[in-house]
């Protein structure tokens, strides 16, 4: 039987990939972090998320030239193959599987957790939260049907407490404060805050890629896949403005700053206690279902790379299952993931994904216009818009983000973000290793090939 992916994913299953992939913890959670950042102050804040998700959708927008071109199953680290070779597309590759998709597992696990714990100890929060992980790998090991599934259904549940906070939030909000002033608090650097609450959103954002991860399961992936990518994020733009206007009609910023929940403190300010609890199960089934978006990729970019012999027990981690998916790659990332969520800190994780991810989707970015370069007699059935403009301003964007973080965050960002660096970094001597097995078995398969021929003319 052939080894390969069932073609099963359609538009519909794409674009809740997106959708349902991106919208998680950070609409919830990350407003907090950023009122902090601006002290206290809307301004700044509204500006960062208009901008990221204009970023978001030029960077989709870019994505999806190349992901249509390449539209294999393992993402980027396939794309950064063909375009500058098999090292960089290895390290990708192993920048996905050992930091960004197991920390953004664990972190939505986490958030599953401590929402959960609200209403059971907080010293269940991280058994709660490798439970979540160990749920969800068992769910995607039934098969890709079961796992699309469960990120449709967990995508329309997401929905319905937002759009009613959105809804009740303009309708009933009494908060008279500025949506847009103050901009930033006093004595803070714009160019710093902007950098650092990029991050912070780009969090939010994060997932609109796992698509790309998935389009050699696709029935139809040059009509769907742009379509998936960059509808799913101008949807996901429109919606985060509106329940961040939403959220200030109801409290003002200030006050944000001090919630670590802020839709649920939210709701329970339109609805109650029991409109908090009801938010709260919704915050539950959204990031629950944002996990099972980074399993599904991210056991896919496992898949990939075993499959082609670059990773340690790569005949385990290279097939797949009798439900056919890959068993080996799901385990792993829920395993890496479920290590991290030990250690409980939400942000960290968030900022580790992110800083580790846009590293190579700028990479990617730079990527379309070397592979127009290399391949201008390929058949493009889809081009990014404004060429060569939309991917010099995600490619500048991504820089921008990088550096700051690298530069003027402070000391534990700054820290974090060189470890994540050092660790990618740490895929080379894996890449020799194995390189030099693969040349091995080669060389072996080789000479017992000669002997055999050489028995073969010695019985004649």
């Amino acid at each position: 039987m052939k080894n390969e992916m069932k073609k099963t994913m359609g538009l519909a299953s794409a674009m809740a990939a997106v959708i349902g992939g991106v919208i998680g913890s950070g609409i919830f959670f990350k407003p907090q972090a950023m009122y902090t950042l601006t002290g206290g102050a809307p301004g700044i804040a509204m500006i960062a998320w208009i901008v990221t998700g204009i970023v978001c959708i030029f960077a989709a927008m870019t994505f999806a030239e190349i992901a249509i071109l390449i539209p294999e199953t393992g993402g980027i680290p396939v794309y950064l193959e063909k375009i500058f070779g098999k090292k960089v597309g290895f390290l990708a590759g192993w920048m996905q599987i050992i930091l960004f998709y197991p920390a953004m597992v664990s972190a939505l696990a986490v958030a599953t957790a401590q929402q959960a714990s609200l209403y059971t100890s907080e010293h269940l929060m991280i058994p709660i939260a490798v439970g979540v992980v160990a749920i969800i790998a068992f769910l995607n090991m039934l098969g890709s049907k079961v796992g699309s599934m469960v990120q449709i259904v967990s995508t329309i549940g997401k929905l319905i407490p937002i759009f009613i906070i959105m809804a009740f939030g303009f309708a009933k909000g009494q908060q008279t404060g500025g949506i847009m002033s103050p901009v930033i608090g006093d004595h803070l650097n714009p160019v710093t805050v902007m950098g650092q609450l990029m991050i912070a959103v780009l969090f939010a954002f994060e997932g609109w890629t796992n698509v790309g991860a998935i389009a050699g399961e696709m029935k139809n992936p040059a009509k769907d896949l742009p379509k998936a990518i960059v509808g799913g994020v101008s949807i996901i733009t429109a919606i985060y403005l509106v329940i961040n206007i939403a959220y200030l009609k109801v409290l003002p910023a200030e006050q944000l700053k001090d919630i670590a929940a802020p839709a649920a403190a939210v709701a329970q300010a339109l609805f109650g206690n029991m409109g908090g609890a009801f938010i709260s199960v919704g915050i539950m089934v959204s990031t629950f279902g944002a996990c099972n978006a980074f399993v599904l990729g991210g056991s896919r970019i496992v898949y990939m790379l075993a499959g082609n012999g670059d990773l340690p027990g790569s005949e385990r981690l290279g097939k797949l299952n009798k439900n056919g998916v890959p068993g080996g790659g799901i385990a792993f990332i829920a395993t890496i993931g479920a290590l991290y969520a030990v250690s409980g800190q939400f942000n960290m994780l968030t900022d580790l994904a992110v800083f580790s991810s846009w590293t190579f989707y700028t990479l990617t970015f730079a990527g379309v216009i070397r592979y127009r370069i290399k391949e201008p007699d390929l058949e493009r059935t889809y081009k990014v818009p404004l060429y060569p403009v939309i991917p010099v301003i995600a490619i500048l964007s991504g820089v921008f983000v990088l550096v700051n973080q690298l530069l003027f965050a402070g000391p534990a960002a700054r820290m974090l973000s060189i470890a994540s660096l050092a660790v990618t970094f740490l895929g080379l001597p894996v890449y020799i290793a194995m390189q030099k097995r693969k040349a091995a078995g080669a060389e072996e398969a080789e000479a017992n090939g000669s002997e055999n021929r050489e028995a073969v003319k010695a019985t004649r």
